[in-house]
């Protein structure tokens, strides 16, 4: 049973790379590569080779993600690295041999911006959604992230994105325009992946009412490095003692925390509010 099982969610996995790396390789190829607009994450990277040496796009992103991976790999995890590697071949060969047979936009660069935007973040969303990634830029804030965890996630991923937006803008299309419209794409993004997963709420916070709150918790910090406060409750009916998780976190990992608090206790009481603001130690700092 459980080697079918295996074999399902294999299946599922396969069935979901291919639409999203679907979505995303028509985002890039077919409307960004074209534009001339930098793009953020390894992708935008994959792009500025292309244009200065012909290198496939997506060869490009996966001779950039090998090295990355290989270092990385001890910050991600083995299930989570294994799914991401085949998501990341899976995407690689549709940038390059799938995308290519579709028509290339040639028309206005912001309705090109905006397709993009909306392709990309629906298709990195449900990638992210069966719980693996496209590598890049992601393994990079994972590891700086367990490397320097004071630093705040959102604070890195920005840096790298600006980076690399930056870089293709001035460094590589020379065109300031193109900048403006590398902003676009990449706040777009991430606007699309909100709406996919929660909305496009600044963050947020939940309370777990379970039996295995030290379990739970301990959860929460090995895959989101997010601390939690556990409360003590009592059953207004039941009088039974229980165990209150408090954690606050961004939306994404707000899902793959809500998926393993099911499969460590099904009968848990979750509750999931929205937070649109947090200070303090892994999140803003009070000034």
């Amino acid at each position: 049973m459980k080697y079918q099982i295996k074999w399902k969610e294999l299946g599922i996995d396969l069935l979901v790379d291919i639409a999203a790396s679907m979505l995303i390789a028509v985002g890039i190829y077919n409307f960004a590569l074209n534009a001339n607009f930098p793009v953020a994450g390894f992708s935008g990277i994959a792009i500025i080779l292309y244009h200065l040496f012909g290198l496939p796009v997506g060869a490009g992103t996966l001779l950039l993600n090998v090295p990355v991976a290989i270092f990385c790999y001890k910050f991600l995890g083995r299930t989570f690295f294994l799914k991401s590697v085949k998501t990341m071949i899976i995407s690689s060969v549709f940038l390059d041999y799938i995308a290519p047979c579709f028509p290339v936009y040639d028309g206005n660069r912001l309705l090109a911006a905006l397709c993009m935007g909306v392709l990309c973040g629906a298709g990195y969303a449900i990638v992210f959604m069966r719980g693996s990634s496209t590598g890049g830029q992601d393994f990079i804030s994972v590891a700086i992230k367990k490397v320097k965890p004071h630093f705040s996630l959102g604070i890195i991923t920005f840096v790298l994105d600006t980076t690399t937006i930056i870089m293709g803008s001035l460094i590589v299309f020379k065109d300031i325009d193109g900048f403006i419209y590398g902003i676009i794409v990449t706040y777009l993004m991430a606007i699309v992946m909100d709406r996919i997963l929660y909305g496009v709420d600044e963050g947020k916070m939940t309370l777990i009412v379970t039996e295995h709150g030290a379990e739970v918790a301990e959860s929460i910090d090995a895959y989101s490095g997010r601390g939690s406060t556990i409360l003590k409750g009592t059953g207004s009916y039941s009088k039974q003692h229980k165990d209150v998780v408090m954690c606050a976190c961004n939306n994404k990992q707000m899902y793959t925390i809500k998926k393993m608090v099911r499969q460590i206790d099904p009968r848990a009481f979750t509750i999931i509010m929205e937070s649109n603001e947090v200070v303090g130690e892994g999140f803003k700092e009070e000034v």
